[in-house]
């Protein structure tokens, strides 16, 4: 298993390793394995290295900054950092860094942290695949040749090759959780209003959610311990409930808590072996003690329509100067959403909102008997590079409306979801199981994703991932599986 948040801060604090070593290794990792996954756009080597030998003289002096003192994130390259230019995915505008960090940025380095550098992403956060016109596409760890998911799979890449310890991205209609499901990690998209979107490039401001993609559940509670809270730069944020211990959370006793598997919608057109693992994890829960009932969700068959429309108009809003001043910046795919969100009319708009209202009340009495929902993460695992279109048995479906329709509905109500790894296909690649949970229990949600991980056989795991760690050393773009020569950030 690839280094972790948790591992290297026991070892930075004991005096194992330092923080210019973890760097250096890292730097190291990024150019053995980023001409095959392409999971970066910029990568801060000499920043990194100067704070790296910084935060060491200051632990050497005694003293500590905080939870991620020395530790390396990478962010999605649509958040704002004042020491890199910021593209959101697009052709850059300008070649200057922004004037200011994003705020889940500065709190990251108020905690101690090394912004590694800026993660690949879909064209302006607009789609699933990550495959961008202007910086390259991002190729999956476990087979170059499919997607790593989207819109944060330069993040999700960058995790599950071991070339970032932990990374932040964006979720609007799962932009988190795909990618953290197709790369076999663990990314969870808070509850809206959790955490600040402020330095965020908008996609859509009534369905924008930011949040941590690690390797383990128990990371991801570090992470977001460190950038949930209210936010004045961000009048979505919220000051109550405050923020839980969400480190606590992680391996809590399950037993007796109540878990409700949905009866429709999210078990529907859903690849068997995608199936078949996500039963698996029902049933790790039932084992530990979990009481499993069914739910039942009516409503649903409108959700990703109204998504849909909000998407479209919001995003339009927020590239309206940009379409007008330079549309030929824009690759032809995210082009085509953006002239199209001009064509919505407001009544439909509005009805959309009216939808989305409603299904906030839905999922409150759905969800009333029970403390945590659980779906697939993904209808699929990964699809091949160019795919458009989606063949589930019968099912034919555009390839976003496959993502769209498991975790699209999460964002339009804004709950939490977390997704974490359960199991493989036949053919090697990962399958995410998702929990959901009530506003601003994240605590219970990360506790159960923790609980199936646990049960879940480490061994077969660390195997695999030590076999995609050898095979792209030996056989680089030609080898099916992707990763890194073995270091010290192998464990």
């Amino acid at each position: 298993m690839q280094a972790t948040i948790a591992g290297l801060q026991q070892e930075l604090a004991a005096g194992s390793t330092s923080s210019v070593q973890v760097v250096d290794e890292l730097l190291a990792r990024i150019d053995a394995t980023d001409e095959h996954v392409n999971a970066y756009v910029t990568v801060n080597r000499d920043g990194a290295r100067e704070l790296a030998h910084a935060l060491d003289d200051v632990r050497a002096a005694g003293a500590s900054v905080g939870p991620l003192h020395g530790i390396p994130i990478s962010v999605k390259d649509l958040f704002d950092t004042e020491d890199m230019v910021t593209s959101s995915g697009g052709r850059p505008s300008s070649s200057s860094p922004p004037a200011a960090d994003a705020t889940v940025v500065a709190r990251l380095r108020e905690a101690g942290a090394i912004i590694i550098g800026k993660t690949n992403m879909h064209e302006f956060a607009y789609g699933y695949t990550t495959e961008n016109p202007h910086h390259g596409d991002t190729h999956n760890p476990w087979d170059l040749g499919r997607i790593a998911g989207g819109s944060s799979g330069g993040s999700g890449a960058s995790v599950a090759v071991g070339s970032a310890i932990a990374a932040l991205g964006s979720d609007t209609g799962g932009s988190v959780r795909v990618p953290a499901s197709l790369c076999g990690i663990v990314g969870l998209k808070p509850t809206y209003g959790r955490v600040s979107r402020n330095g965020v490039f908008p996609l859509a401001w009534n369905l924008d959610h930011v949040g941590p993609m690690t390797r383990t559940v128990e990371d991801a509670a570090i992470l977001l311990s460190v950038i949930a809270g209210p936010d004045t730069a961000d009048p979505t944020t919220v000051n109550a409930p405050p923020v839980a211990d969400y480190v606590a959370a992680v391996g809590r006793d399950i037993a007796g808590l109540r878990v409700g598997v949905p009866t429709n919608h999210f078990f529907e057109g859903i690849d068997p072996e995608v199936l078949a693992g996500v039963e698996s994890a029902i049933e790790t829960l039932r084992g530990l003690g979990a009481i499993v009932s069914e739910v039942t969700i009516p409503g649903l068959e409108s959700t990703v329509g109204a998504w849909l429309t909000i998407l479209l108009v919001e995003a339009t809003s927020a590239h309206e100067d940009m379409l007008r001043e330079r549309p030929e910046d824009y690759g032809p795919d995210v082009r085509t959403f953006v002239e199209a969100g001009a064509l919505v009319p407001a009544t439909r708009y509005l009805r959309a909102q009216r939808i989305r209202r409603r299904l906030v009340d839905t999922f409150a009495a759905a969800m009333d008997g029970v403390d945590v929902i659980v779906t697939p993460a993904t209808a699929v695992a990964a699809t091949l590079l160019g795919e458009a279109v989606v063949n589930i048995g019968e099912l034919t479906e555009p390839l976003f409306r496959t993502f769209a329709r498991i975790s699209a509905p999460f964002d339009v109500v804004g709950l939490p979801a977390l997704s974490v790894p359960s199991g493989f296909t036949a053919a090697g690649l990962p399958i995410g199981f998702q929990v959901v949970g009530h506003p601003f229990h994240e605590a219970t949600v990360l506790s159960v994703g923790h609980a199936v991980v646990a049960a879940g056989d480490q061994s077969d795991i660390e195997a695999r991932d030590r076999r995609k760690v050898a095979e792209i050393s030996s056989h680089g773009k030609d080898s099916h599986f992707a990763g890194t020569p073995g270091g010290a950030l192998l464990k």
